[in-house]
């Protein structure tokens, strides 16, 4: 029998946690924690509660970044997928050096992030 997927949405804005968890396929056994900011992130993927990380760049506490890099330096088996209105190459550039599986523009299109989790494995 399979085990759920310990999956982590890390937005500070409840709208995008709530657009992120209806984008996720249906049939997707996963289960879901929310994080407020970066250091929830940090807390939960610790606690193993983040196989796969949903994250935002723009938040309190620590942002997206600092939860890269963080994650680049302790935890390299974190799935993470960044979702951001931060399209800037820049910003994109920056995600992917630290170590972040894919970059997803908000607002999230459900089939581009179907298509991302059937890439990494995991539908």
């Amino acid at each position: 029998m399979s085990m759920a997927i310990p999956v982590t949405i890390a937005d500070d804005s409840a709208l995008s946690r709530k657009m992120i968890r209806r984008a996720l396929p249906a049939h997707w056994d996963a289960e879901i924690s929310e994080a407020t900011n970066g250091r929830e992130a940090i807390l939960a993927v610790e606690a193993g509660k983040a196989d796969v990380l949903f994250l935002d760049l723009q938040m309190p506490e620590m942002d997206g970044y600092q939860v890269l890099q963080t994650l680049k330096d302790h935890h390299e088996k974190t799935v993470v997928i960044v979702i951001s209105a931060d399209i800037q190459p820049e910003a994109v550039a920056l995600v992917n050096s630290l170590g972040a599986f894919r970059f997803l523009k908000k607002p999230l299109v459900a089939s581009e992030l179907q298509q991302t989790l059937t890439e990494v494995g995991l539908l």
